[in-house]
C-alpha cells in the first residue's frame, strides 16, 4: 500500500463555463497513475462509502481517485437536473481527469446508483481516455428498470428518492424548514397521500420535479427513449455488478446480457445475495454468511489493475460470472448465463386457498379437475409489501403472517425430496380475471422452512390494463438452493403496498387518481387442465 498526500480539492469549468468540484485522493510521487473517477450527487465527501471502501483504500492501490460533485450537487455550480448533463459533464470531466499532473492519461470509473448511471452516460459520449467501467445496480431502459416495474409505478422507492434529492437541495439553500419538513418525511414515508404542505415543498425542491414527471408518463413512450441512455456504440471492458434483491437487478442483467452478446472486450458480472445498501452477508431476516460479504472492492482493484494498468491479474483466466446461490451459501462461477430447462408446478385448489394454506397447492402435473379461487382486494386495506426488492427492510423476510390473510391465495408444494438449484427468471403463467377493467397482481415465490417458517426469494408484479390470459408475471431474476424438507410456495395478491400504488380499478394512472375512486376488486384465478395455471421455474441441474 503506497503512501498518500494529503487530499486535495480541486475544479475544472465544463465547456458552458460551470464550475464542476472533486476531492482528489492519490499517492506521493510523481507517478504517473491510471484515474479512478466517481460523479455523484450526494456530496463527494459520502463517495459511496455506504458500499465501497474509501477512495484512499484505492489510491493506497496506485491511483489518482477523483470524487466530483455533479453539476448542482454539493459545491458545484450549476442547478441540478437528473441525468441531463451528465454525458456533457461526462466527457468534460474524463478529458480533464486524463490530464492532472501525474496521470497516465487513462481513465476507469466506479460507482453504484446514480453513480453506475453516470458511468453510461459518460460512456455513450465515447471519450478516448475512459478505458473501463464498472456499473453496479444501474436501469438500462429507465422506464422499465428504474421507474417502473411490470407497468406499475414504483411508488415508496420513486418517492423516497424524490424526498431525498429534495431534502438536499433544500439544504443546499440554506432552507432549514424545507429540509426539516423533507426529511421527517423521509423518515416516515407519507405514501398514504402527500399533505399540500409537503407536495408543495417537494414539487420547488425535487430537482426538475422528475417525481411527478415520471407520474405524468405512465407508459413507454419518448420521454423514456430520452432520458435513457444511448448506449448503442458503447464498447469498453466492464465488470457489471449486482443483487438479487436490488430493484435494479433488472438493468444490470439487461445491460450485461446486451453488451456480453456484441461486445470485443470482457464483460464480467457479479451478483451477490444483497439488496441496493448495504452489501454484507446479512439481508433482510437471514445470514448468508461469511462468504456473503462483499467481495466487490479487491474484485475492482484486480480489474483496474488489467485494464489500466496492464497487469496480467488472472482474471481474464477466470470464468467471467459469479453469481451467490443462496441456502448452499457459496459463490458459483459459470461461463456463461445458463440456458436451463424450466420445471412447471401447477396450481390446484380445494377453493379456499385464500382461507388457509393448506388448500393451495403446487404439483408437477396440470390437475385433471378444474378449481376456482376466488379473493376479495380491499383498496382501504391494501396488501402489504415486505422485503423482498420493492420494500424494506429489502431481503427475505418471514412472511408466514401475511400469508394468512384472506386477500391473498398461497400455492403450496408438498417438502422436496431432492435439493432444488433455481437460477434465472420464473415466470407465473395464470388464468386470472377481476371484477375490474385494469387491476394488478403481485407474485411471492417463497421458501416454507419444515418448521413453518415463509421467505420470500423472489418476486414479480404486473399492472394489468387490458386483461387476456394466461396473465404472465416474470419474477426478479435469483439463484437460491432449496433444500429437502422445505417446501415452495407462491403467493398471489392484487396490492403490494406501499412499494406500488393501490390500482383503483378504474383504468386510471397514479398521477391523475383520487383515493376516493378506488375500487374494491375481486378476483378470479382458474386451475386445471383447461386453465393451467402454473409457474415455470428456471432449473439448474449442474449445481
Amino acid at each position: 500500500m503506497l503512501t498518500l498526500r494529503p487530499k486535495q480539492t480541486t475544479s475544472l469549468t465544463t465547456r458552458d463555463g460551470i464550475r464542476l468540484d472533486a476531492d482528489l485522493y492519490q499517492p506521493e510521487g510523481d507517478g504517473p497513475y491510471p484515474v479512478l473517477l466517481m460523479r455523484q450527487p450526494y456530496g463527494r465527501e459520502i463517495a459511496s462509502t455506504v458500499v465501497y471502501a474509501h477512495p484512499e483504500w484505492y489510491a493506497a492501490h496506485g491511483y489518482i481517485v477523483v470524487i466530483q460533485d455533479v453539476r448542482g450537487r454539493g459545491t458545484s455550480e450549476g442547478d441540478f437536473h437528473l441525468f441531463i448533463h451528465e454525458v456533457e459533464d461526462g466527457i468534460d470531466t474524463i478529458n480533464w481527469a486524463a490530464q492532472l499532473p501525474g496521470s497516465t492519461g487513462e481513465v476507469g470509473m466506479y460507482g453504484f446508483s446514480y453513480q453506475g448511471m453516470s458511468q453510461l452516460y459518460a460512456a455513450s459520449g465515447k471519450p478516448k481516455a475512459l478505458k473501463t467501467l464498472c456499473p453496479a445496480m444501474i436501469a438500462y431502459d429507465f422506464y422499465a428498470d428504474w421507474a417502473y416495474e411490470g407497468g406499475a409505478f414504483c411508488f415508496a422507492s420513486n418517492l423516497g428518492w424524490a424526498l431525498q434529492l429534495a431534502a438536499e437541495t433544500a439544504r443546499l439553500k440554506n432552507d432549514a424548514i424545507a429540509h426539516q419538513i423533507l426529511y421527517n418525511a423521509s423518515r416516515n414515508l407519507p405514501v398514504h397521500g402527500l399533505e399540500p404542505r409537503l407536495d408543495e415543498t417537494l414539487r420547488k425542491y425535487c430537482p426538475d420535479a422528475f417525481y411527478h414527471r415520471w407520474l405524468e408518463h405512465p407508459e413507454l413512450d419518448e420521454y423514456w427513449q430520452a432520458l435513457s441512455p444511448n448506449l448503442d456504440a458503447v464498447d469498453l471492458p466492464m465488470l457489471h455488478i449486482g443483487g438479487w434483491f436490488d430493484p435494479y437487478l433488472r438493468g444490470t442483467l439487461r445491460w450485461y446480457h446486451e453488451l456480453a452478446g456484441r461486445s470485443s472486450y470482457p464483460q464480467h458480472l457479479i451478483v451477490g445475495p444483497w439488496a441496493h445498501l448495504p452489501w454484507g452477508r446479512k439481508v433482510g431476516e437471514l445470514d448468508y454468511g461469511a462468504a456473503a460479504a462483499s467481495p466487490i472492492d479487491l474484485m475492482q482493484v484486480n480489474w483496474f489493475n488489467q485494464f489500466l494498468k496492464g497487469q496480467d491479474t488472472g482474471r481474464l483466466e477466470m470464468p467471467p460470472i459469479s453469481v451467490f446461490e443462496m441456502g448452499s451459501n457459496r459463490w458459483r462461477s459459470l461461463a456463461e448465463w445458463p440456458k436451463n430447462s424450466t420445471k412447471s408446478y401447477y396450481l390446484s385448489s380445494t377453493g379456499l386457498a385464500n382461507i388457509s394454506d393448506k388448500e393451495g397447492f403446487l404439483i408437477e402435473t396440470a390437475p385433471p379437475n378444474e378449481s376456482m379461487d376466488r379473493w376479495v382486494h380491499d383498496p382501504w386495506r391494501p396488501f402489504p409489501a415486505l422485503g423482498g426488492h420493492v420494500y424494506s427492510p429489502f431481503g427475505a423476510c418471514d412472511r408466514s403472517l401475511l400469508d394468512c390473510r384472506t386477500d391473498t391465495v398461497t400455492y403450496t408444494s408438498e417438502p422436496l425430496t431432492e435439493v432444488m438449484c433455481i437460477l434465472g427468471e420464473a415466470i407465473v403463467e395464470v388464468y386470472c380475471q377481476a371484477s375490474t377493467q385494469s387491476f394488478d397482481l403481485s407474485a411471492i415465490l417463497s421458501e416454507v422452512k419444515p418448521d413453518g417458517r415463509v421467505y420470500n426469494f423472489t418476486q414479480g408484479y404486473l399492472c394489468v390494463t387490458e386483461p387476456q390470459n394466461p396473465l404472465k408475471l416474470y419474477l426478479q431474476s435469483t439463484c437460491i438452493q432449496l433444500p429437502i424438507g422445505s417446501s415452495l410456495r407462491l403467493s398471489l395478491s392484487g396490492a403490494c403496498f406501499p412499494a406500488y400504488p393501490v390500482n383503483p380499478g378504474t383504468g386510471q394512472s397514479p398521477g391523475q387518481t383520487r383515493l376516493i375512486d378506488a375500487q374494491v376488486i375481486t378476483f378470479s384465478l382458474q386451475s386445471g387442465s383447461t386453465y393451467p395455471s402454473r409457474i415455470c421455474l428456471p432449473l439448474e441441474s449442474s449445481f
